[in-house]
């Protein structure tokens, strides 16, 4: 277990802190800060109130919750959504309303969940020829799976 910091920014106050919700759970989820109405097919930036300190070689990875998904069609645009070390700005979340009510989100309501992640660093080495396999360059949809 790492030990990330944490900042409450203001319109974050009295908001739980990101969170396991339960023993083996692999997100904390996160929470909306402000209120919103979600239209059909309408797009939002929701804060959450928070800025984190990855150490170096993790990533924060924002994903969709599936109850939201599967009953309402809440969803992350970019998910997963990654934060990298780096960063040091609010957490927001891009949510889209896929399904076909509008969707209220209160002040608090959990939108997202957070998984932290290490991070492995790839170094490129240009080749003339790539090693041959059964596969091949076959693409999307070749290895008969619909």
């Amino acid at each position: 277990m790492i030990e990330i910091a944490i900042l409450r920014l203001a319109h974050g106050q009295h908001l739980p802190l990101p969170a396991y919700e339960s023993e083996g759970a692999a997100g904390m989820d996160l929470r909306a800060a402000e209120p919103v109405t979600l239209k059909p097919s309408a797009r939002c930036l929701m804060p959450t109130g928070f800025a984190i300190a990855l150490p170096g070689g993790f990533e924060a990875q924002v994903r969709s919750r599936s109850g939201l998904a599967v009953k309402h069609g809440i969803t992350v645009l970019n998910s997963p959504g990654t934060i990298d070390s780096d960063y040091r700005g609010e957490i927001k979340v891009p949510l889209i309303n896929l399904g076909e009510h509008d969707f209220d989100i209160a002040r608090g309501d959990r939108i997202a969940q957070l998984i932290i992640a290490p991070v492995t660093k790839a170094r490129w080495a240009e080749s003339l020829a790539l090693d041959s396999t059964a596969r091949g360059a076959r693409g999307f949809g070749s290895s008969g799976a619909a």
